[in-house]
């Protein structure tokens, strides 16, 4: 049996995904989000957090739950996909 190809495909074309209304969820770590937001943040070092990315990978928000993170995506008109 042959192996079967995995298609690739570039950021640029992941970004255009879905005509800009794809997005996805991602649990995340307190140090991540310290990264993305800076050191004002207030969490302690061992919460998991939930962040609503682009389908290019750029951060818009980040919730302290997974229902919260979908509820910002209808906020921003997009459709989340969750990613494990």
């Amino acid at each position: 049996m042959d192996k079967l190809e995995k298609p690739m495909i570039s950021s640029a074309e992941l970004a255009h995904l879905g005509g800009g209304v794809l997005a996805y969820v991602r649990k995340i770590e307190a140090a991540a989000a310290a990264k993305l937001v800076g050191k004002q943040i207030t969490v302690p070092p061992n919460a998991e957090l939930f962040c609503l990315y682009t389908a290019s990978g750029a951060p818009i928000s980040i919730s302290a739950n997974y229902e919260a993170a979908l509820g910002s995506a209808v906020e921003h008109e997009l459709i989340a996909a969750s990613v494990h």
